[in-house]
């Protein structure tokens, strides 16, 4: 994008100039429409489940804007002669129950022929334009909560491998599959400065994006993260995810993890997140009341894992 000589309007509230998780384009003074797209492949052999994961994940930037999710769009990338018309549908249904869980609708879509299956939506969602979070408010003192777990890229690969147990797997994908919905609720009743969601460039990545576009400091306590049952255990047997090492070359220069750290801890904070969760950053003192609410509503993962420094030009990222 940053070759692209791009029309501005006064209109455009959010571009890609933070790399925000969707666009909002204000209508009037009260109404904004939040735009966004995503699709992926298939992280298991379960076409519904697929669908399920899918849609949550690209209703996700909606949430993380504090937006309300209104219509989709399905994205479709098939090779039709390999997959029956039954798994098809499967994607499609398990994607509809995500949708109708976020009271949005479904109203069209497209496909294309592929070699590899991918599948996600188009969503477009309504917002306050006085009232939309993004990636780059976050303010000294703030602390940092994650509301869902890390870990589900290494354990999809341990999946592949017949490593993980069912238990694990069936936890994993029970997370994912929930919605951000809730969160974003909860987080609407509170004064949020910053919010992402954690998604491909895993929670170091996203982190660091929100620090840098908010020039500030953040630290975090990577005893305080929440982690998915059996993912470090992945690592420890030599499980890897192809993202891991583009997530950590990202981050060269500007994070700092502590020697105590072992290989694995550093690994799960660079690994790739499908349909993860929201990384806020708010004032200290509404930390435990959030907390609260959270759990309360059913996003029992929630956990304050650091929190936001001085004001730096070159914003960095230190994990202890």
């Amino acid at each position: 994008m940053s070759g692209l000589d791009i029309i501005t309007n006064r209109d455009v509230l959010v571009g890609f100039d933070t790399r925000d998780d969707a666009g909002v384009f204000r209508i009037n003074k009260d109404q904004a429409i939040v735009v966004t797209a995503d699709f992926i492949t298939p992280p298991l052999d379960d076409p519904y489940i697929f669908g399920q994961i899918a849609a949550a994940n690209s209703l996700s930037d909606i949430y993380a804007m504090g937006g309300s999710p209104m219509t989709c769009l399905n994205l479709m990338c098939l090779p039709t002669n390999e997959l029956s018309s039954d798994t098809i549908q499967n994607i499609f249904h398990g994607a509809l129950s995500k949708v109708e869980e976020a009271d949005a609708v479904i109203i069209g879509g497209h496909t294309v022929e592929d070699i590899e299956p991918k599948f996600g939506l188009a969503v477009t969602g309504m917002v306050d334009p006085k009232r939309f979070w993004r990636n780059s408010g976050a303010q000294i003192g703030d602390v940092l909560i994650l509301t869902k777990s890390v870990g589900s890229g290494v354990i999809f690969n341990g999946n592949l491998k017949g490593k993980v147990s069912s238990q694990a797997l069936t936890a994993c994908i029970d997370e994912l599959v929930m919605l951000n919905k809730k969160s974003c609720e909860v987080l609407q009743k509170f004064p949020v400065n910053a919010v992402t969601d954690v998604t491909g460039f895993g929670l170091a990545g996203h982190a660091w994006e929100m620090a840098k576009a908010s020039g500030h400091e953040f630290t975090i306590d990577v005893s305080a993260v929440p982690v998915f049952a059996e993912a470090r255990e992945m690592y420890e047997q030599g499980i890897n995810t192809k993202a891991n090492s583009a997530n950590a070359k990202l981050l060269e220069g500007n994070a700092h993890f502590a020697n105590r750290l072992s290989p694995e801890q550093r690994s799960l904070m660079v690994d790739p997140q499908t349909s993860g969760g929201l990384l806020v950053a708010l004032p200290r003192d509404y930390a435990e009341e959030v907390l609260v609410a959270l759990h309360d509503n059913g996003v029992t993962s929630s956990k304050n894992i650091g929190a936001v420094g001085v004001r730096s030009k070159n914003a960095k990222l230190r994990f202890i």
